[in-house]
């Protein structure tokens, strides 16, 4: 068997261990959610699926962050642990109520209104990062 045709088989077996159909629509339309770049196409995806093709290797950090595998395992396979493990922030333990009420409503929209909410606060970020007066902390 190829090396696409493997690569092809492993980005089925990791979308549908993540939940989803392993149709090219809901990979381009995922994929897309989640990348920053020029959008990629229905034919694009077809051909990742198919074992015709293997993305980028920009585009395979996309595909393992959203599908909680590893690049490596996605673009060689192997015995390797494929689960993605980063350690948990300390950010996390120290939230106020009004940012885990924040967070739990951010949460609920819907990908491509959380990108829009990504791009403001980035941009807040850049433009007042080191002006901004954060208040106290309750």
């Amino acid at each position: 068997m190829n090396e696409k045709i493997m690569f092809a088989e492993r980005l089925k077996s990791s979308m549908q261990a993540a939940g989803y159909d392993t149709r090219p629509s809901v990979l381009e339309r995922e994929f897309n959610l989640r990348y920053w770049g020029k959008p990629i196409t229905f034919q694009a995806v077809r051909r990742w699926l198919r074992g015709d093709s293997i993305p980028s290797q920009e585009k395979l950090q996309v595909l393992a962050r959203w599908l909680s595998v590893t690049p490596h395992y996605l673009r060689y396979g192997g015995a390797e642990d494929n689960a993605v493990k980063e350690p948990q922030g300390q950010w996390e333990t120290s939230l106020t109520r009004e940012e885990h009420h924040l967070l739990a409503m951010y949460k609920t929209l819907p990908q491509p209104q959380r990108k829009i909410v990504h791009e403001v606060v980035e941009t807040f970020s850049k433009a007042y990062g080191d002006s901004l007066v954060l208040p106290e902390r309750e």
